[in-house]
């Protein structure tokens, strides 16, 4: 009997191999951008390394000082702070394991929006691709918001070319673009938001040149052959609201396989930062757990808009309960129109299901995100062989809030924690 694909290596791009097809998606450990942050991330990545996995993807790190979407996230908007990184960085590979940087910006969605914190002290208006959508327009009263002029997109894309030269300074072996979840890259991306008129607008190639510019600035500060990969998103939105369908998902594929991308990574998500990017329960600890609560309130002291934040997150997950492998139609649909390797993601809980895309040829590598807060270890199990168990993690998204208020990234579901404690793992 052949040997299973998940416990092959594969190179990607001219500075990532991987020592098999297992990878930690991109979540927020809560790691922030403080002296400890290196230490943060190690003690999170460093046991899924010698658990096996074969590529960590450090979770979405913000290229500007401003336009965090949470007060978790890493800044890596100066050298110093990247190069800050290198120690963790030389931990995981020690252990085993490639590690990718994810670079990103909220845009209209940064904190700067809607935690009050960081809204009184903000230093400029939020920055979106193009006019608000009169649908949000009541949600963004009294909000500063820039949209970007061509000068400034330009700017953009060499900032990501920057900090990717920071990113191998500092030995990661590779970034990945933050591109999907309505982030600022999305919102270019996505016709819902860019009306723009310049040479960054209209049609999907048009909307599609930020990626193409962020690649040649990539390729010009980090070199060409440092591995560059990106998400790309298909959307889901309100009937008659303008989204990015499968087919352009698809198409925009081949197009950044043309700029030069190393992996595209597919994802179906909603034109909002909603649930539905991580399906699975209402996440009522929100409301419930004291120190979220606590938290949630002091982030958004109106009443209003805490309703309208939690809105968001019960809508995400009445309408996307969990299913196992959702993104699965579009990431087979990708593979079979692209030459580079395709990352899935999305609900993949067993060993079998991994199997089942790897063996079949839907994608190279498979990916698992909310797991590792339950389960470090998890690796071992995956790569242990048979179908085996599920994994710990139940699906119930209580830890989605804690990401957005800057808490630490572990598992927050009582009752898996308490079982992982009587099996002496917690």
């Amino acid at each position: 009997m052949a040997p299973h694909v998940l416990t092959t290596p594969l190179s990607i791009g001219g500075t990532t191999t991987v020592r098999n097809r297992l990878y930690r998606a991109p979540v927020l450990e809560g790691a922030g951008s403080g002296p400890d942050a290196g230490r943060r991330y190690a003690k999170a990545f460093v046991p899924n390394a010698e658990a096996g996995v074969g590529l960590v993807v450090q979770g979405s790190s913000c290229l500007y000082a401003e336009g965090r979407t949470s007060p978790g996230m890493t800044l890596v908007h100066e050298r110093e702070r990247v190069l800050a990184l290198a120690g963790m960085v030389a931990a995981v590979h020690a252990a085993g394991a490639a590690i990718w940087l994810q670079v990103g910006h909220g845009g209209i969605y940064a904190m700067e929006a809607w935690h009050e914190p960081y809204a009184s002290g903000r230093k400029g208006p939020l920055l979106a691709a193009s006019p608000l959508p009169k649908l949000l327009r009541p949600a963004f009263a009294g909000v500063p918001v820039h949209v970007m002029s061509t000068a400034e997109v330009e700017a953009l894309c060499v900032r990501y070319g920057d900090v990717a030269a920071w990113a191998r300074e500092a030995g990661y072996d590779g970034i990945q673009l933050g591109s999907a979840n309505a982030k600022l890259l999305d919102q270019f991306l996505s016709p819902f938001y860019n009306h723009r008129g310049d040479e960054f607008g209209g049609s999907l190639a048009g909307r599609a040149r930020v990626l193409r510019r962020i690649r040649e600035e990539v390729g010009a500060r980090a070199g060409w052959d440092y591995t560059v990969t990106v998400k790309l998103p298909a959307e889901t939105a309100p009937p008659a609201m303008a989204r990015t369908t499968v087919d352009e998902t698809v198409q925009l594929a081949r197009l950044v396989e043309d700029f030069g991308y190393d992996a595209v990574t597919p994802v179906e998500v909603s034109v909002f930062p909603d649930t539905t990017l991580s399906r699975g329960g209402i996440p009522t600890s929100l409301w419930r757990n004291k120190a979220m609560k606590t938290r949630f309130a002091q982030a958004a002291p109106s009443q209003l808009r805490r309703g309208v934040l939690s809105a968001g997150y019960v809508l995400g997950g009445v309408t996307h309960p969990f299913r196992p492998v959702w993104n699965r139609d579009l990431f087979k649909s990708v593979k079979a129109a692209v030459g580079v390797p395709v990352l899935a993601v999305g609900g993949i809980r067993t060993r079998d299901e991994a199997d089942s895309i790897l063996d079949g040829g839907e994608a190279d590598l498979v990916g698992v995100g909310r797991p590792f807060y339950a389960e470090p270890d998890l690796a071992a199990a995956f790569l242990a062989g048979g179908g085996g168990p599920a994994l710990r993690c139940q699906n119930s998204n209580l830890c989605v809030p804690a990401q957005m208020l800057g808490m630490k990234g572990v598992c927050y579901n009582p009752a898996v924690r308490s079982r992982s404690s009587q099996e002496g793992d917690g």
